[in-house]
Order: C-alpha cells, then structure tokens, then sequence
C-alpha cells in the first residue's frame, strides 16, 4: 500500500511504499487483547502484601485454657478468626507476568500497525526533526492537528526533537525497539518517520 510523506510543517515529500505484511493486515481484536493483557500484566508492580498468623503482633500466649470454659478452643490471638489477627491466604508480592511466543508478539505489532493503518490514523513523515525548541514545535503539531499523538522513529531519536517533545502534552515518541501494542493502540494517531518506517520492516520481517 502506498501513503503519502509529509514534513512537519505540513508539506509534501513524495510517498512511500508500505508492506502490506505489516500494514495491510486485517485486525484481530484478539490478538491485540492478549498483547495488551500481557503488557500490562508485565508491568504490574505486585507488590501487595498483607500479614499472616505469624507475623501479627500479638503475644503467642494461649488466651485461655483449653477445656472447662464453654467456648470454643483456642491457641493465642493471631488466628484469623480474631480481630487484628493473621491473613488467611491474603495476597503476596508477586510477578503477575505471563509468557508470550516472540513470534506470537511480532504478530501483534503487525495487528496494531495494520489498525492504525485500517482506521486512517497513520501519519508518515519524513524525519522528527527540531530546532529544540518546544513553542515551534508545539505550533506545527496543533496545525497538523495531531491532538495524542504517538512518534515512531528510526533506531535512535533526534535528541533536539525529544527536547522540544518533553513539554508538549499528547505528544511521545519511540525509537523503533520501544514500539509497543499498547501505546500505539491509546494514542489517536500514529506518526511513523521514513526512518521508522525502514527499521520497523527490518525488525517484524
């Protein structure tokens, strides 16, 4: 499929030719499920805890005799029955990550791409390229109209375009390793360079 390149200040710069593999394929909602649920899992802290019969603070003495009271028979006061007592299996810290296929992970950057692409929401230009400062920055971006915009660009980042980058609100931008399913799905619109473009291809062939 083919799409037209733009520069950052709106004009034209020819087109480019995008692989249908990565950008004409038909979305499966899916797939990106399982992405999205495998990224957030991944970085879920799971660090919740709570204290169990043994680590209570309460005195391990038996609260009273075992037979002759009428009641029922305890041992001391960390029994979870009791108020202040022990978590019976409450949570602990734990990884709440799964596994997925690298080729299962691959398949579901395509699925992103290929969306983005389906739903009209992607943008190629030529290079993310700035002077550094962010008010020229922030200008060309509202005339583009680009409101959450996500970056993709080649192998590095232009150091003066994520300067000016820093400070605009809607406005992220990746080199090509750091391209993800699920930032690439919340933003409204995806905005590949030529450079991205070419290292994308390279990487998900």
């Amino acid at each position: 499929m083919k799409l037209d390149v733009i520069k950052l200040d709106g004009g034209k710069a020819g087109s480019v030719e995008l692989s249908e593999d990565l950008f004409g394929l038909e979305p499966r909602a899916d797939i990106l499920h399982r992405m999205v649920r495998w990224q957030r899992n991944n970085a879920q802290a799971g660090t919740h805890k709570v204290k169990t019969r043994s680590e209570t603070s309460y005195s391990t003495k038996k609260i009273y005799r075992q037979k002759g009271t009428g009641g029922a028979r305890h041992g001391d006061r960390n029994a979870p029955i009791f108020r202040k007592g022990g978590i019976y299996k409450g949570p602990t810290p734990r990884s709440h990550g799964h596994d997925l296929p690298k080729k299962f992970r691959k398949l579901g950057l395509k699925h992103a791409l290929s969306a983005k692409a389906k739903a009209g929401e992607l943008v190629i230009i030529e290079d993310a390229a700035a002077g550094g400062k962010t008010a020229a920055l922030a200008k060309q971006v509202k005339d583009l109209g680009w409101k959450r915009a996500l970056v993709i660009d080649g192998a590095s980042v232009n150091e003066d375009f994520l300067k000016a980058s820093r400070n605009i609100e809607g406005l992220d931008i990746l080199p090509t390793m750091g391209a993800n399913v699920y930032d690439i799905l919340k933003r409204d619109t995806l905005v590949i360079t030529k450079a991205g473009v070419e290292a994308l291809e390279a990487r998900l062939k």
